[in-house]
Formats: C-alpha cells, structure tokens, sequence
C-alpha cells in the first residue's frame, strides 16, 4: 500500500485554523447552552436528510420489531440528537474529564472484575460500540491510574490529527492509528497496557458474520485474532449518557449528585477470557460473537444512543449472495455458542433466509 498523500502544508494549515475556530465556538457558548443548540440541530438534521432517517427506522425496525412506529421514529430522532450533542462533549472533554473534575461528569457502575482484570496487569482488551460515548471510556480508565492505548483512524489533516494526539496524550490516552495497530498494539498488551477498541464496524463481505439482533453482521476478525495472540481479557463496557432525572449509579434512587451537563455512566457488560474460549471448537468465532453480543447489550441499554443511521446489515455472507442454503458448518458453530436456545437459532436461519431473498434492500 502506497502512503497517504496530505494536502501541502500551506493549504493544511489555514485549514485547519478555521476548523480550530469552529470548534472553538461551543467553547464559547458553554456546555449547557452548545449542548441545546445540538438538541435542535439533531431534531432538524433527520428532515434534510430524509433517507438516512428512513434508514435508521428501518435499523430500528429490524432490531425492535415489537416496538411501535412512532416509538422506532422517536428514538430514530434521538440518535441524532446524540450524535450533535457527542461533538460538542467531545470537544468540552479535555477541559471537562481531569483529575479534579472527573468524578463530576463520570459515575462508575459494577465495574470491579473489569478493575480486577486491569489491576492484574495482565493482557486486557477494552471493547465498546458506536453507543454512548466511547471516547469517554478512554478517558474513565486513565483516570482511574491505567494509561490505554486507544485505537483510531488518522485525521486527513496532519496539524488536527497532532492536536488530537497532543489533548489526548495529556489524559494519559495513547492513540494508536488503526493501519498500523496490528503491529503497535500486541508488545503494548504483552507490557501491561489496556487496549481500547471501538470493535462495531462492519468488516466487509469477507468478514466474520455472527448474531446481532437476530441477524448475520459481519465483523472484523482482528480483535479475535488480537485477543488470541495476546491471551487477553476482554472487558466490555460503555460510557452512558445519564438523563436529566436520572440518579448517577452507586447513590441511593432518590440522592442526586453534583452532576454536570454532562453526566455519564461507566458500564461494564461483560468480561471473558483464555479460560472461556480454550476448549471452542472455535474459538475465534467465540471471541467475536461473545463481544457483539455484549455491544448489542449496550445499545438496549440505551437505543437512542447508537448510530442507526449506518448500513448495519449492509455485508452479507456468501450463502446469502450466492443464493446457497444456510451452512451447516456455520448453524453448527452458532448452536455450540453457550448462549444460543434453538428458538434464537431457528429465527436466526430464518431471518438469513429472508435476507437472501430481499438482497437489494439492505443496499439502500
């Protein structure tokens, strides 16, 4: 692969002094006065872009077919709602998430084995989803004394991607970019430091497809493979956004405690080991279904929270697009996976069926 080409540095630089300049306008607002104006921005955006709106009630239809039409547009609504309202605490965080302000904005749930795992020193995985806020979760565990190497992709700009590790790295975050990740991360696990995986992204036709929602997605094979080569932990966890009139976890239902703007819970979902897939007769198969499951429980948790709008189901497998029967190989895999009922099983194959006979829809 040939290197990234950059945008010379004279046309780079006034660039990125203009985005600074915008970015710096919520900072100039406040958090509680940008945080409303993003509000109104995320309930306005889904009428001008009318077909990504659809798109996310559809997401939302296939995940939730129990719920109602205008429940499913409500919270089709929110995501957007979350998604403005993201980038603005993404840009308050470095101000917001320090050592004498954290426990202001952050409320830490049942997280003790997750801490157990990170205490010990020994190989550790962090994995989350596109839900919540997962830059937060980053920020959570370095404050708590562990530094983590986070992955994540370049910006195009080369000032604004140094601005992001300088911010980053002053909150004990490490960003470790996503084309080189493969190399950089197994010798930092092997030392001791978590690794923080956003692990939601679909991995392509050629990816590894397993449950979520009911369905096939695809999924990328490397964080298995990574957890594999490192006999790491996975701990699997979000940072949710608390409500207005929602008590912060650990204090009694009717307590309230000094919670800014922005008040988020730190969630572990899961934790899961060697020990777990040693004796699989897959166990990379394992790893990745056990971690999309536990990302699919995160966004029940908050389903305004996740990012609809994408082509989640987009990828299929190869049955489904050539128009072959469901795998035996694959149902046999699926029914060996320790949480999987027949019932989830047959609905599974069905809904594969389905989605084989009604290909171009998922294009859209």
């Amino acid at each position: 692969m040939g290197r990234k080409k950059h945008l010379p540095p004279v046309v780079e630089w006034p660039i990125t002094a203009a985005l600074r300049a915008a970015m710096g306008m919520p900072l100039l607002l406040g958090l509680d006065n940008a945080r409303r104006i993003a509000d109104g921005l995320g309930a306005l955006y889904p009428k001008l872009q009318a077909k990504r709106f659809e798109r996310a009630v559809r997401n939302l239809s296939d995940a939730f077919p129990d719920w109602s039409d205008e429940r499913r547009r409500r919270v089709a609504v929110g995501c957007y709602q979350h998604v403005f309202k993201l980038g603005v605490e993404i840009l308050f965080a470095p101000r917001l998430i320090t050592e004498e302000g954290f426990a202001q904005h952050l409320f830490f749930a049942d997280i003790a084995p997750g801490l157990s795992t990170l205490l010990s020193g020994q190989p550790c995985l962090l994995i989350t989803g596109h839900t919540g806020n997962w830059e937060l979760i980053g920020y959570a565990i370095s404050m708590l004394g562990f530094p983590v190497h986070a992955v994540y992709r370049p910006l195009d700009l080369r000032p604004l991607d140094r601005w992001l590790h300088e911010t980053r790295r002053r909150r004990g975050l490490t960003l470790v970019s996503k084309f080189g990740a493969v190399r950089a991360l197994p010798p930092a696990i092997r030392a001791g430091f978590p690794a923080g995986l956003v692990a939601d992204q679909s991995g392509g036709d050629r990816g590894l497809f397993v449950p979520f929602f009911g369905r096939l997605t695809s999924t990328y094979k490397s964080i298995g493979l990574l957890a594999m080569q490192t006999n790491a932990t996975l701990v699997c966890g979000m940072a949710r956004r608390l409500g207005p009139h929602e008590s912060p976890p650990g204090l009694p239902g009717n307590s309230r405690a000094p919670i800014g703007s922005m008040g988020y819970s730190i969630e572990m979902v899961d934790r899961f080991g060697p020990a777990d897939w040693h004796g699989q007769p897959d166990p990379l198969f394992y790893i990745t279904a056990r971690y999309r499951r536990a990302i699919e429980t995160m966004i029940r948790r908050a389903p305004d929270q996740y990012f609809w709008m994408h082509r989640v189901w987009r990828s299929r497998p190869a049955h489904e697009r050539h128009g072959k029967p469901f795998p035996a190989a694959l149902r046999d895999k699926l029914a060996a996976l320790p949480w999987m009922t027949s019932a989830e099983l047959d609905a599974l194959v069905a809904r594969s069926d389905h989605d084989a006979a009604n290909l171009a829809s998922l294009q859209r």
